[in-house]
């Protein structure tokens, strides 16, 4: 008798109830914990990509069930072959496609066909081949994307997931398990790591090959590791960064309780020259990304060593609060050359307190150190360097210590790892030893390496790891440190500044002239010098007369970027004869030239007396990561200087102070030689306007203000360029902001069923003081229901808690806050509710939370707040909204009815839970 095939049950006629009832997974778990794996083109043939694989599938027990696929075989390395993947018995997860490039669309195309929703394409061929191999990869993608097929590669090496036994790589042997995941564009680079880490038992929970990075990329990786319980740390091998939004957004969330350090090849001397920009010839790419990393808390290291190095002291060692390290050696010449190696990486020796010495002076031998480095001397023996750890290590004016070991003829190094293991967890510091030597020092290196103490062969590499640890723990802290709070222009600001450019686009125009360019400034709130505009000789006289002397002229030109090239600027002109002489000799220089029709008349200025310093404030164009901004040293030898740092927009206060305090003129500002300091705050604030001015008014290709004259009296800009977009660019043109700007368009006013009037605006990193507040005054009761249990006050209001609250990367998350204004509040208003909205990590689902507090409950508040993330979410282009409600919540529960959510009960949850659903896409 035939066998029965059970009943297929009734087909559901409206998608979306699937779409409702389906659990949120993540797409990329096919990719590397599948269920079954098909190899299409799996071979017998010797050395062949295809047999490898297969045999790697195999050979490790990785749980799945494995097809190859090969229509001219009936069998691959005996296990019977099937010629589609259409005639396979069951769906599969994954495809391993092995086969031609030019094979690979129909195979694809097969995938979607057939469901399979994930493939690893090692084929190479594509992109790297020229013109034909990128219309190839492209074909690809468009057959993947329109049948939900997420890609890793083409051309690479595959996928590793040593913590279960998945090898879906054409490697030579599996990688050890471990804690460390490694992704890497070379797949030459990933074997070379692989033989190193077999031989130095260094093990991975994920060993990744992304080729050329055709669908999933950085951003996609970094997020499905950053749910994985087995990574500890990420590291990548990177050559292209690709889609710069997504690896920032990413990198920005994970990189808080995961260290993600990359390393990156291909650095190049400059970005291709902008001949308008000062901004544009300063700001090489490579430094852009630099920057881009510390805006996400990314470390960037040098070497593959010191990648590897990094994870393991990261994994093992507390962060430093800053760069004072204290160096504990028996020699002097190890520490020397520690502190070397310190200092140049921008690091600092330790300054011993006075209690510090004195409780050396107590044990240590007369002739020791008395300072940093403390030499103990060469007869030191396990106790006293027990003793002097313990004494240096809490010392309050050290961030760290190196304990260096060289072997002589009185030294213990396996007795005094012994004795030294138990300071392995000191609070707060991390500590790091050079065991210096070979075979006789091995056994204590063991020793303080499985206390959690790494060693290092030499001291110079350990003071290069300290300085790359505090490096990290300064871009993590500026994630979390709360600015003040900046004003904001008005909306009639930014309409003068948009007509204004609109104005100069119409007319065909590629500049604003340096009148134009000052009101633009003006309009943000930064200061300018008074400017007035003259075309005739005679105007100008009148103007100087009205200003008072002394005067600068400057040519007023519509085409002519440099003033000063052309001998368009004259300085000092202190009666109206030199006035009229100047207007003269600005004409005639540009007809001299052949351009007297660029003559447009000349701007005439109060004489500013330079008593302060020439800074340069800019904006240019990156390729990757679009606007780019420039703090430096200014005036006419800004490109000798070079003393400068970049930034990507938008700011806070926090992110503009610590972009200025990465140049040397930062010091000076802060008062040397008996000057007084410049107003530290007044300068970040302006920093802060002109990104805003930047992100504001996408149309302005690049901007200068140089100089920005700035003392302990004024900060005022004294010359500004400004370069546009060409006038057939549109706004889908342009490129894009690597990070979402403040999303202003979701800030409007709400009324209360009391008639009060609230501001519902997205949380910006500023309010955490507002926020502190509203913490502290929920009650219990409204705590349990949001939280589903009790959190303690001092959980709710710790400071990292709420910066992550508060610093939202819009892209990715959304939180509204209903604000009562009061001018009584410095820190800003009274927030009285807020709710949030955040993507579900590789998918296309959110999770909405709302928090009202006691004093606004039942005034429609929480509704509003739904509805507007509701709105939120569509925009975002989401399939669902969920959230997971106490069953008791019934206020919730008949909120998200209202708002057409379905709820349901489900067995995942707790029995005390239901889950919301609205399907919005």
């Amino acid at each position: 008798m035939d066998e029965q095939r059970p009943p297929r049950p009734p087909a559901r006629t409206d998608p979306s109830i699937d779409l409702l009832h389906q659990r949120t997974r993540q797409p990329l778990e096919v990719l590397f914990s599948p269920r079954s794996v098909a190899v299409v083109g799996a071979s017998e043939r010797a050395g062949s990509v295809g047999r490898t694989v297969l045999w790697n599938l195999i050979s490790s027990p990785f749980g799945g069930t494995v097809y190859p696929v090969n229509p001219q075989r009936p069998n691959v390395l005996g296990i019977k072959a099937w010629p589609s993947l259409r005639a396979l018995p069951e769906p599969v997860d994954l495809a391993v496609i092995v086969t031609p490039a030019k094979s690979v669309p129909a195979i694809i195309r097969e995938c979607a066909e057939v469901g399979v929703r994930g493939a690893i394409i090692i084929s190479a061929g594509f992109k790297e081949t020229g013109p034909e191999g990128v219309k190839l990869e492209q074909e690809v993608l468009r057959i993947a994307q329109a049948g939900n097929v997420r890609i890793i590669g083409p051309n690479c090496l595959g996928v590793m997931r040593p913590t279960t036994g998945f090898n879906a790589t054409f490697a030579k042997g599996m990688a050890r398990p471990g804690n460390v995941a490694f992704i890497s564009q070379s797949g030459a680079l990933l074997t070379a790591i692989l033989d190193w880490s077999l031989r130095e038992s260094v093990g991975f929970s994920a060993f990744v090959s992304v080729g050329s990075m055709l669908d999933v990329g950085w951003g996609d990786l970094i997020d499905f590791l950053a749910d994985d319980p087995m990574t500890r740390s990420i590291l990548l091998y990177m050559e292209s960064i690709g889609d710069a939004r997504a690896f920032l957004s990413a990198a920005r969330e994970v990189a808080l309780t995961k260290p993600i350090i990359v390393i990156k090849a291909g650095r190049t001397a400059q970005a291709a020259q902008a001949a308008a920009s000062h901004t544009g010839t300063l700001a090489g790419s490579d430094e852009v990304l630099s920057a881009a990393f510390r805006r996400a808390g990314v470390l960037r290291v040098d070497s593959i060593e010191d990648l590897f190095h990094m994870a393991e002291v990261l994994a093992r060692q507390p962060r430093p609060s800053g760069r004072r390290l204290t160096l504990l050696t028996n020699a002097g010449g190890p520490a020397v050359l520690a502190t070397d190696a310190l200092v140049a990486g921008g690091g600092e020796l330790a300054t011993l307190s006075d209690d510090t010495r004195a409780q050396l002076d107590a044990f240590l031998p007369a002739p020791w150190s008395h300072g940093n480095p403390v030499d103990i001397l060469g007869d030191a023996d396990g106790e006293r360097y027990a003793k002097a750890l313990e004494v240096t290590g809490a010392d309050p004016h050290s961030d760290g210590l190196l304990v260096i070991l060289t072997p002589q003829d009185m030294t213990e190094p396996t007795k005094t790892a012994d004795r030294l293991k138990g300071y392995a967890k000191l609070p707060g510091k991390p500590v790091l030893a050079s065991w210096m030597g070979g075979s006789e020092v091995a056994a204590g290196e063991r020793i303080l390496n499985d206390a959690g103490i790494p060693t290092f062969g030499y001291p110079d590499t350990a003071a290069r790891v300290f300085n790359y640890m505090w490096r990290y723990s300064d871009n993590i802290a500026g994630l979390y440190e709360t600015p003040t709070l900046a004003e904001e222009p008005t909306g009639g600001g930014r309409d003068v500044a948009r007509a204004l450019v609109e104005e100069a686009r119409a007319a065909g125009r590629g500049i604003l002239s340096e009148y134009e360019s000052k009101r633009l400034l003006a309009a943000y709130g930064i200061p300018t010098v008074e400017t007035w505009l003259a075309t005739t000789e005679d105007g100008a006289v009148e103007k100087a007369r009205a200003l008072g002397f002394p005067v600068v002229l400057k040519l007023h030109s519509l085409t002519v970027t440099h003033k000063t090239d052309v001998g368009g600027v004259r300085l000092d002109l202190r009666d109206e004869d030199s006035v009229r002489q100047a207007f003269r000799a600005i004409r005639d220089a540009l007809a001299e030239r052949g351009l007297a029709d660029a003559f447009d008349g000349v701007t005439v200025q109060p004489m500013v007396k330079l008593d302060g310093y020439e800074l340069i404030l800019g904006s240019s164009l990156d390729a990757q990561f679009g606007p780019v901004l420039l703090f430096g040293a200014g005036g006419t030898l800004v490109e000798v200087f070079q003393d400068r740092a970049l930034g990507l927009p938008p700011l806070n206060t926090t992110l503009a102070r610590r972009m200025m305090e990465r140049t040397r003129i930062h010091h000076a500002l802060k008062g040397v030689r008996g000057r007084a300091p410049v107003d530290q705050g007044a300068l970040e604030r302006l920093l802060v306007r002109f990104s805003q001015l930047v992100v504001e008014q996408p149309f302005i290709r690049e901007l200068d203000i140089n100089p920005l004259l700035v003392s302990a009296e004024r900060i005022i800009a004294l010359d500004a360029r400004v370069v546009l977009h060409p006038a057939d660019a549109t706004a889908a043109s342009l490129p894009r902001l690597a990070i979402e700007p403040y999303p202003h368009q979701y800030a409007r006013f709400f009324t209360l069923k009391n008639g009060e009037q609230l501001m519902l605006r997205p949380i910006r990193p500023e309010d955490e003081p507002a926020m502190t507040r509203f913490h502290q005054a929920l009650s219990e009761q409204t705590v349990f229901l949001r939280y589903a249990g009790l959190m303690k006050l001092s959980q709710r209001v710790a400071h990292e808690r709420l910066a992550r609250i508060c610093f939202n990367d819009y892209a990715r998350e959304m939180a509204l806050v209903a604000e009562r204004r009061s001018a009584d509040l410095k820190e800003g208003g009274e927030i009285l509710a807020v709710g949030r909205l955040t993507r579900l990590r590789g998918t296309k689902d959110a999770e909405f939370a709302i928090t009202v507090s006691d004093v606004a409950q039942r005034q429609g508040l929480g509704e509003e707040l739904l509805r507007r993330l509701v709105d939120v979410g569509r925009d975002w282009g989401l399939q669902r909204i969920v959230a997971d409600i106490l069953t008791r919540n019934r206020g919730m529960q008949a909120v998200s009815r209202k708002l057409g959510f379905s709820i349901l009960e489900n067995e995942e949850l707790a029995p005390d839970m239901v889950k919301a659903v609205k399907v919005i896409g």
